[in-house]
């Protein structure tokens, strides 16, 4: 299974050995070299994981955790060569998955990241049927949205696009990435049937006045926040 990884390391020896060994095991790697640029990196490729430094120059790893658990619930395992309990905690409590201690052995990493998406799978399949985010309920069974007390009559496809949204709240989708999940193959670069869908979207969910959810990123794509 690819899976897009995010690696964000200041340490250049050990990024370009990750890259190669994630890379040799099927998988997309992204980089990042301090904090800042992770938390671009993050919003730009979507992750399905962030394997993340603690000791960087500027924004040290706890914090880039920290920010990261306000925009998305990504899996996240923190590295560290210090073996401290205090630092052990920390870290989690900024809101990490899981901690290795430097020097690690890569099998042990491998296994780690196997545990940590087995886990992320099992609660999104356990969640999953019924999605909500505000005042706004999709029922992914019953193929039901509400909006508070009023049903919200929705084609397959825009189903398919506000399902997405809701399956990613507050992260930055851009547009490549919502038309390659919800067209697939009937994908077109050039059309705007994208915006169309949207515009679609936030007039039957913005019907009676209702607050604006799903919004416009300019030149990136659209994110659903309040």
């Amino acid at each position: 299974m690819c899976l897009r990884i995010l690696f964000i390391d200041d340490d250049e020896k050990i990024t370009a050995l990750m890259h190669r060994v994630l890379t040799f095991e099927g998988h997309e790697v992204y980089l990042a070299a301090n904090g800042k640029d992770g938390l671009r990196e993050a919003q730009r490729v979507n992750p399905d994981l962030i394997i993340l430094d603690i000791m960087m120059p500027g924004m040290d790893g706890w914090e880039v955790c920290r920010r990261l658990r306000l925009q998305s619930d990504v899996p996240i395992l923190m590295l560290t060569a210090r073996d401290e309990v205090a630092d052990r905690v920390r870290g989690l409590d900024a809101g990490a998955d899981d901690y290795l201690v430097k020097p690690f052995a890569l099998e042990e990493l491998l296994a780690r990241i196997r545990a940590l998406l087995r886990r992320a799978r099992a609660a999104r399949a356990q969640n999953s049927l019924v999605l909500t985010f505000a005042d706004l309920v999709l029922d992914v069974e019953k193929r039901e949205v509400r909006r508070g007390d009023q049903v919200i009559p929705l084609t397959a496809r825009e189903f398919e696009l506000l399902r997405m949204f809701m399956e990613h709240p507050r992260q930055v989708l851009t547009r490549d990435q919502i038309m390659e999940r919800v067209w697939g193959h009937d994908f077109s670069g050039e059309s705007n049937v994208l915006e169309v869908y949207v515009g679609n979207l936030r007039q039957k969910m913005e019907s009676a006045g209702k607050k604006r959810l799903i919004h416009t990123v300019r030149g990136v794509g659209y994110t659903l926040r309040e």
